[in-house]
């Protein structure tokens, strides 16, 4: 039997009141449109508990005991990689027998649910105890000393795969349509490498590497294009450079070479992306090529470079203003990678399910 569709508060009130005045069952039904034993259910309803609104539902009993939920609850909150089979499997041995669906239903009212496991630098105790201490040497620090840093980095852009467009709006059965596919090739069909640097007060120099890049590479990009953004952005005298520890950044030659430059470099704890604000822009960046779809290496290098430049200044002062919620984060996490990590993925997500194909 189909499920018939519930009356509205205000026609149960209505039947109530034409039968208070006298009215039949018959007749309220002929007057509203409905069945006689409608109308008749209502009126016995009111009669018997004085109100025409849905009274509470006893339901199915639960099929899992309260001791079995805080069982499995423990046992996710122990392990959270544990299955739904697992779990199935422990309460079936406790003399319960249930299916996957309800184990779920029972842990999202514990106010769990099962999600993909986010991918985060592999940290040792060593990384931890630095990202601390980093972050507590640095909290007080004024935001003006942020505002004078000019962070760096490198980064990897494909000409299709993660940054192509991934959702779009069709019709039925047109999943097909060539203006609906994303156009795949083996290999991913080249990628360019980036290296990039801002500041509070823009985006300073994007240049591409386009050799493996070594300390001797390193260094000539930093000779070429460091001084050049830092005049750019008219950085204050004294500014700090930023850069992670990456090997080609460590190297005794690469040291040497800032010191005798004069840059100051700001000491920087490893496996720490998310305590580098450029790792934003990268996303940024990303996205927005994606939105254009360059075709080949050539039209993805240029549209790099176009899309890098018109990232407004407004989001790099953005990013370096709030720096201390960072250095925040980092210590109440205990060292430990932090929200700001997640947020770069979901920012990525975000943009990327807005992107319509047309």
């Amino acid at each position: 039997m189909a499920k018939t569709k519930e009356l509205s508060k205000d026609t149960r009130n209505k039947i109530v009141d034409l039968h208070q005045v006298g009215k039949t069952e018959s007749a309220i039904g002929k007057q509203l449109g409905l069945k006689k034993s409608t109308v008749g259910a209502i009126i016995r309803k009111w009669k018997t508990y004085k109100t025409t609104d849905n009274l509470p539902r006893s339901g199915a009993p639960r099929k899992i005991s309260p001791r079995g939920v805080k069982m499995i609850t423990r046992t996710v909150s122990k392990n959270p990689r544990t299955t739904r089979g697992d779990l199935v499997n422990d309460l079936q041995r406790a003399g319960t027998k249930v299916t996957k669906p309800t184990i779920s239903n029972t842990l999202r009212r514990q106010g769990l649910k099962s999600c993909s496991a986010r991918r985060v630098p592999l940290l040792k105790p060593v990384h931890v105890q630095a990202r601390l201490k980093f972050a507590r040497e640095h909290l007080d620090d004024p935001d003006e000393d942020w505002e004078n840093v000019i962070w760096s980095d490198e980064t990897k852009i494909e000409l299709f795969g993660k940054n192509s467009t991934r959702r779009v709006w069709r019709t039925k059965n047109a999943e097909l349509h060539p203006k609906n596919t994303i156009p795949t090739v083996k290999h991913g069909g080249g990628n360019i490498m980036l290296w990039g640097c801002f500041s509070a007060k823009g985006p300073g120099r994007l240049i591409r590497v386009k050799e493996r890049m070594n300390g001797a590479m390193y260094r000539e990009i930093l000779s070429e294009n460091l001084l050049p953004s830092a005049r750019a952005l008219k950085m204050k005298r004294g500014w700090v450079f930023q850069h992670d520890n990456d090997p080609k950044h460590t190297a005794r030659a690469t040291k040497e070479w800032l010191r005798k430059k004069h840059f100051k470099v700001l000491e920087w704890p490893s496996q720490s992306p998310d305590l580098n604000p450029i790792e934003n822009l990268w996303r940024e960046l990303k996205v927005r090529v994606a939105q254009r779809q360059p075709q080949n290496i050539t039209a993805l290098e240029e549209i790099c470079m176009e899309e890098w430049a018109k990232i407004p200044a407004t989001v790099c002062e953005n990013l370096v203003k709030t720096y201390r919620k960072r250095l925040t984060s980092v210590i109440a996490n205990k060292g430990y990678i932090t929200k700001y990590c997640d947020k770069l993925l979901l920012l990525t997500k975000y943009l990327f399910s807005t992107i319509i194909c047309k």
